[in-house]
């Protein structure tokens, strides 16, 4: 930390010469014996000057040079530690490869490892707000259940929906559910994280998993007790091993210890309260803010700390014989002239302090972001303070007032809320025009341009009735059937059934991990 440590804007330091100059000045017009050494010979002089005997008390000079010694030192921004830019939080991409296999079922954790796995996923996503997360389901193969997206609700719903019996491969490959996650992060421009949450890993892939841990940030977060439990099956009764005794799943706690020691990989184990979740959280943002030290972090200005004791010594400017006097009625004047009402009392003392964006990144900070709207003059702070909001129509008018990569998307992303879908694949388009290689931009496009076909698929298919009146109903006379137009009405009725019948996420889930694993993609 020394080491690192140095000045934003040095070139404010030069103004300590001008305190120099003050102490030099100010002592040379009180030193009497100075004045007079001229004019009086040096052998009467010394009997006729008699010393001050306020000399080496603190004087106004004294204060006034001090001060602004300790403003060129605010000013000129001490530092020695980085810090992150804004909403760099709400970046950091997280990839969660759940344990699909049979053994997640076990009961040593109530309701059962996958149950309880869900839960601790659910407040995952709630200790990130706004942060991107995908989801990987794997067994003997991997699946990608969710690209990364911020949309938690999604999650949730997804995550809520997964089960052993959806997975078309049986078995436990930890190493190709790592290459999924892999493959899943490279569309993230900011360093990632994947949380492998499991009961174990299998033999085959734990010397992969090391080499891969050695690289990359992996957080294994173990479901399962030591002591182990049996494992249900999804017709209530219970697994049985190959000797035909009951399944009996434990966590292999000594394993999962020497995959820690090889592979660099961090290894959660689970507890009954959040402390782990806690413990995975800080972990995630340990490695993003160690990553984005190395890239595009900017160093943290101590500077305003010195405030604090430049307040204290000015303080002592309003006694009696020091420096100005007027400074008390300057401020009186201000609270009396102020344009505030006097119950925005302290709004006016903030606006005396702070900077209206200051004050809105306050609010920002505090999640009071209708006051950090009320408050931001930047418009892209108060877009996106209105955006956080829920206020997204107002959000837009901010975003638009900027022709700016960053304002287009921003207008995208509140547009796609307000289910102005036409225009988010504009603002979105636009801003890839700006900036071309943006692969954030791309995804939404995508995702927006997705939206609008199944809007417009919807929209004629309800124009098709499927209950339309026949143009002309013919009988036979004699009261036979016709063979070639024989209609099985039952039949027909049972057809438009299953076409209309909703399928669960788990159902679509199983589905597209079956004809991902025919395919022999993973």
């Amino acid at each position: 930390m020394i080491a690192d440590f140095h000045f934003l804007r040095p070139w404010w330091l030069l103004a300590i010469l001008a305190a120099i100059a003050i102490l030099w000045l100010a002592s040379r017009q009180s030193d009497m014996r100075l004045r007079w050494r001229d004019m009086i010979a040096p052998q009467l002089l010394d009997h006729l000057v008699s010393d001050d005997p306020s000399k080496g008390r603190l004087r106004p000079y004294h204060l006034t040079a001090i001060l602004i010694a300790l403003a060129a030192l605010a000013l000129a921004g001490p530092t020695w530690q980085r810090e992150l830019p804004p909403f760099v939080q709400d970046e950091a991409p997280l990839v969660i490869a759940i344990d699909l296999s049979q053994t997640m079922d076990a009961i040593d954790v109530t309701p059962s490892r996958l149950e309880r796995a869900k839960l601790k996923v659910h407040d995952i996503l709630a200790a990130r707000p706004a942060a991107r997360t995908a989801i990987i389901a794997y067994a003997g193969s991997a699946h990608l259940v969710l690209p990364l997206t911020d949309d938690a609700a999604l999650v949730r719903t997804y995550v809520d929906s997964l089960a052993t019996r959806i997975m078309p491969v049986a078995g436990k490959n930890t190493a190709v559910a790592l290459a999924a996650a892999e493959k899943t992060l490279e569309s993230a421009q900011a360093p990632g994280t994947i949380l492998l949450m499991t009961d174990g890993v299998d033999a085959a892939s734990f010397d992969q998993v090391a080499r891969f841990g050695g690289s990359n940030n992996v957080v294994l977060f173990a479901i399962g007790t030591a002591e182990g439990g049996p494992v249900k099956t999804s017709g209530g009764g219970f697994a049985s091993d190959a000797a035909g005794g009951r399944l009996f799943a434990k966590l292999d706690v000594d394993e999962l210890k020497r995959l820690q020691g090889a592979g660099n990989i961090s290894v959660a184990t689970f507890t009954s309260d959040d402390s782990d979740v806690r413990w995975v959280v800080e972990r995630i943002k340990t490695h993003f803010a160690q990553k984005a030290a190395e890239a595009e972090t900017r160093w943290r200005d101590f500077g305003w700390w010195l405030t604090i004791p430049i307040v204290l010594l000015a303080a002592l400017s309003f006694r009696r014989g020091w420096v100005v006097r007027w400074a008390g009625a300057l401020f009186a004047f201000h609270l009396i002239f102020s344009p505030h009402t006097s119950c925005a009392a302290d709004l006016s003392l903030a606006d005396m302090w702070l900077t209206p964006d200051q004050q809105g990144r306050l609010a920002y900070e505090r999640g009071d972001y209708p006051a950090a709207a009320a408050a931001f003059r930047d418009n892209e702070w108060h877009g996106v303070a209105l955006y956080r909001a829920g206020k997204f129509s107002e959000a837009v008018d901010a975003f638009a007032a900027r022709d700016t990569p960053e304002a287009w998307y921003n207008q995208g992303n509140a547009l796609l809320h307000l289910n102005r879908l036409d225009q988010a694949v504009a603002a979105y388009k636009r801003a890839l025009q700006l900036r071309t290689d943006w692969p954030e931009a791309k995804a939404n496009l995508a995702i927006a341009e997705k939206l609008v076909a199944l809007q417009k698929q919807e929209e004629e298919e309800q124009q098709q009735d499927p209950n339309l009146k026949p143009d002309q109903v013919q009988f036979d006379a004699k009261g036979k059937q016709g063979k070639k137009g024989q209609v099985n009405v039952s039949e027909q009725t049972a057809d438009l059934w299953m076409k209309n019948i909703e399928v669960s996420p788990a159902d679509l889930l199983a589905r597209k991990f079956a004809i991902e694993a025919r395919g022999g993609k993973q």
